[in-house]
Order: C-alpha cells, then structure tokens, then sequence
C-alpha cells in the first residue's frame, strides 16, 4: 500500500495490521504532504490502496490523488486523523475534509484534535457495501446489533460469523462529538486567525520557513509547524524555548527512522524492502528516497496554536522563538 513516512506511527502501522507493507513515497516540502508526482515509481501489480495523510490539518492533494488512483483501479483511504474542520476546493465548490472525496475518511478524536471525544474516531465512506461491513467489524462481527435486539417484539439470536473487534465510540463520547460539531466553524475560524497572525509575526526572522497553504486547501490549523533555518539545532531551539516556558514539538515524524520499523518491512520507491533492516535497531536508516520527509523532521518545529490562543501568548512564542534562533546564529557566526 502507497503511503507517506511523514506521519504519526499510526498511518504505518495501519497498514502493517493487515499484513500489508507500506511504501514509502516522499512528500512536498511546502506542504509537508504525498507528492503526486513520486506515485507512479512506486506502483507495482501488488498495489492495492492509495493512503494519503492530511498532515497535521492540511488537506493533501487529493486531486491529483483520485485521478492517479482511478487510473490505477485502487481506492484512496485518507487519514484525516487531524482534518476535521479542513477544506479543500472541488470541482469548483469549497467542502469538508470527510465527504469523502477518495473512498473512505479516519478521523481521530483524541484530546490534542480541534474535534475531540476525550478519544476514538469516525470513518466516512460512500461506499454502502464498505459501510455496512465496517459497521459489523466494530463491534465483534455481531451479525444484529444490541440495539435492534433490544427494541425487538420477538426473540432474536445474534450471530459472529467472522473475527471482529471492539471498535464502538461509546453513547457518551458520541454525545460529546454532536456538541463539539456545532462549535467546529467557530474553533477553525479562531484557529485561522491565529495562523494568520503567526505569519506576520513570523515574517521578519530571516530563513524561517512558514508552511504554505495552497490556494484549493483551507487548514483547519491543528498545528502550525515552521521549519528552522538549516544553521538551527532543532534540539537546543525546542530547549530554549522550554527554558523560557513555552513548549513546543518537533516536526512529525517519520516511521521509518523509528526502531520498530528497523524490523518491519517496508519499501521505498526504489522498491528496496531491505532498507529497513540493520545490525543495530538503535541506529536509524536513513532513505534517499525520503529526503524532503527526513529533512522536515530534522528541522520542523511546531509551535503553540489552540482556539483561544490569545495576541499576547503569540507575541511571546514569537519572541521567544526569535531569540532561540538568534542564539544558534551567534554560534554559528561567533
């Protein structure tokens, strides 16, 4: 399966679930997203889904994706774990993240996404067939749901024809995510600004990469992630800045540099299954293939950004961030 290094863990191992092997293509440095053009080296006759990330809220291409993938015969999943509330530009009109416009939308509500349950997630598909087997999965492969059984005027027998699992949103989180949906125009819209507002503060450190949102993409700005002057350790920035208060995450990862895919298999476009074996799980592997994903974990920075975020707390991370950056000049330039 076709799928990006540059995410959380999770997008992998998904993937490694089924048995699967991912294949790892890089992303475009602005967007921090799947490159379209890196698909086609990486196809082979034993593809058989398309993975695309919404990284950290901004909306991949999807299409250049879908065209690609419709070509290909092979559905598009998205994992849109932090899209919520993000939009793109299709056919002419602007809508949600979600629709979907591949073949199936995840989303996660964990605590740190601008729609949250306290945990768990949502998938959307178009798809009735896949809607109904996924409904079967969640809750053990019981053939009649609880619900049904209990409003029945006769006595019915559930059955479990297959393995399932234990996937259900509880009534309560359920509960919880009606009301969050009410709020979510309002949480982006606040987040946007604070975006918005983080580029002119931002504007005048010299070298500093601000992420780019292109003109068919609307982020719902779960995280703003910068990306550090090549003369910056990404370490001692991060630490500065905690020493002056302000925390802060490096850029997302990439699965492939973690010790536990130094064990599993996976592939990058060279086709090389091999890459992520070593000698030492404590060593990473680096990819040529990879090199814009590997890059911006190495430099990327993601900064404060929450909806009630207030003009003065920015100001801060601003100045603070300046500071730490000014720092690593003077070494650099004693």
């Amino acid at each position: 399966m076709i799928t990006v290094s540059h995410s959380f863990i999770a997008t992998a191992n998904a993937i490694r679930y089924c048995g699967a092997v991912p294949v790892f293509v890089d992303v475009q440095p602005e967007t921090y997203n799947m490159d379209p053009r890196r698909i086609a080296a990486a196809t082979s006759e034993r593809t058989k889904a398309i993975l695309v990330v919404h990284q950290l809220g901004m909306p991949c291409d999807l299409v250049a994706i879908t065209a690609i993938a419709r070509a290909m015969g092979v559905p598009v999943i998205e994992d849109a774990a932090c899209a919520a509330g993000s939009e793109i530009l299709w056919n002419g009109e602007w809508q949600r993240i979600g629709r979907p416009h591949g073949d199936m939308a995840c989303f996660s509500f964990h605590p740190r996404k601008v729609l949250t349950t306290g945990d768990g997630g949502m998938i959307t598909t178009a798809n009735a067939e896949w809607d109904a087997r996924l409904r079967l999965l969640r809750q053990h492969g019981m053939t009649v749901p609880d619900t049904a059984r209990h409003s029945a005027t006769r006595v019915v027998f559930e059955e479990y024809a297959e393995l399932g699992f234990n996937y259900r949103l509880t009534d309560l989180q359920a509960a919880i995510g009606r009301v969050q949906l009410s709020r979510l125009p309002t949480l982006v819209a606040r987040r946007r600004g604070a975006a918005d507002h983080y580029r002119v503060l931002l504007d005048g450190i010299f070298d500093l990469h601000l992420p780019v949102e292109p003109e068919w993409a609307r982020s719902n700005w779960q995280s703003f992630c910068v990306r550090l002057p090549y003369r910056c350790d990404q370490e001692r920035v991060m630490q500065a800045m905690l020493d002056d208060g302000i925390s802060t995450r490096r850029g997302v990862m990439c699965a492939h540099l973690e010790p536990a895919y130094r064990r599993e298999p996976w592939r990058s476009i060279d086709g090389d299954v091999e890459t992520a074996k070593t000698d030492d799980p404590n060593v990473p592997v680096c990819c040529d293939a990879l090199q814009e994903s590997e890059e911006i974990t190495g430099d990327g920075l993601v900064l404060p950004l929450y909806d009630d975020i207030t003009d003065a707390d920015q100001r801060r991370v601003a100045a603070s961030l300046a500071a730490a950056i000014a720092d690593e000049d003077r070494r650099s330039f004693p």
